[in-house]
């Protein structure tokens, strides 16, 4: 055996288990090599040797130990470490870290990811990914080529957010936006609205897409609708096209392009519910002041932070995605699917989960009032 006070290394498990140092690096890479094979009981010494040495301390002996290092990383495409309690991000990290506790996880957060073309990157010279047992993602909009890649090379990732297929299924815990766009929709067709415009930002992510699809799916039982894009335009140029349109709704897919409509409106003298009502199709982004309550829907983000290590963890674990128990030791298993996305809708095994936004009250939708200052 070797001094405690000296840091074990390959050579010494090399000789310990009677092999050489290249058998040992097979071992530790969980390679099954084409040419050379590594019988099982030499496979098991080797083993025995880590744990024996006490070598089963290095990240990456511990992998072939218990066959996890009980590490998930998180990947965020956007700046996301927390400024503060209404940081978008925030809510996430506070359900991941939740649950990475719960399960006996340490959080790595991969931060020195260079930024190419406004966005970073995954894959660079430095990337450490595979220090971590697997990894969440976080952003708006993620790369595809990138999801392509972690799918190609079998590396255990989770999408927070729904993603389309990138080369194959793409694992995900997210919101169903399209159900409570819906919702909201029919909603505002009680209150007498028939004619309802829609605000888009121009984004490509399935979170706007999904959105949209919601508003197209159930515009048409519910009246009429008009969908306007936001870029180049002033709030009071959005307002004078919802008005042109005869529109006495509006939905609104940005929370501070929402909050500038309102004060807008209530500049010219028109009422909020009465002459426009103004509906929220999420959480603001960033902080954006405001006293009013809008209706809306709230993104179940604190939720869907701790679905997706769990998820993630069933992955690694190697049993049925999203069913598992935690990482090396007991674990609440999944809270369950709070969706209509709680297996994989082609068959794959792929976990795609989707969960149920939260409607608000709020106090900016109401019957429409035509008689009021709308000229």
């Amino acid at each position: 055996m070797t001094p405690a006070s000296r840091r074990v290394t390959q050579r010494d498990i090399a000789r310990l288990a009677g092999v050489s140092q290249a058998t040992v690096s097979l071992v530790l890479n969980n390679r099954a090599d084409t040419e050379v094979r590594i019988a099982p009981e030499t496979r098991e010494r080797v083993l025995r040797a880590i744990q024996e040495t006490g070598y089963v301390a290095d990240p990456v002996a511990r992998r072939l130990v218990s066959r996890f290092n009980r590490i998930i990383g998180v990947f965020t495409y956007e700046p996301a470490f927390p400024s503060g309690s209404r940081d978008f991000f925030h809510p996430f990290l506070v359900g991941i870290e939740e649950c990475a506790e719960r399960v006996g996880c340490d959080l790595l957060l991969f931060t020195s990811a260079p930024v190419v073309d406004g966005r970073r990157r995954i894959f660079h010279q430095d990337n450490r990914l595979r220090l971590a047992d697997g990894c969440l993602l976080l952003g708006r909009e993620l790369d595809a080529t990138e999801l392509r890649r972690l799918n190609d090379d079998g590396f255990p990732f989770v999408a927070v957010g729904r993603r389309d297929d990138a080369g194959g299924p793409v694992p995900y815990v997210g919101a169903d936006y399209a159900d409570a766009v819906r919702q909201l929709v029919r909603r505002a067709h009680g209150y007498g609205h028939r004619r309802m415009a829609y605000l888009r930002m121009g984004m490509a992510a399935e979170s706007a897409a999904d959105r949209r699809q919601g508003f197209a799916d159930e515009i048409g039982s519910a009246g009429s609708g008009i969908e306007v894009g936001t870029d180049g335009r002033t709030v009071d140029e959005l307002l004078d096209q919802v008005l042109a349109a005869d529109a006495t709704v509006v939905f609104v897919e940005d929370f501070a392009v929402m909050v500038e409509l309102e004060r807008a409106a209530r500049r010219r003298g028109l009422a909020v519910p009465g002459d426009l009502s103004i509906l929220a199709l999420g959480d603001p982004t960033v902080p954006v002041p405001s006293d009013v309550a809008f209706t809306g829907f709230l993104i179940p983000r604190e939720e869907m932070g701790r679905q997706a290590v769990e998820v993630l963890v069933a992955m690694v674990n190697g049993g049925p995605a999203g069913g598992g128990t935690g990482v090396g030791g007991p674990a609440g298993g999944s809270t369950g699917v709070g969706g209509p996305a709680g297996g994989s809708p082609d068959g794959s095994g792929v976990q795609q989960r989707l969960l149920p936004c939260e409607l608000v009250e709020g106090s900016t939708l109401g019957a429409p009032d035509r008689t009021v200052g709308r000229s």
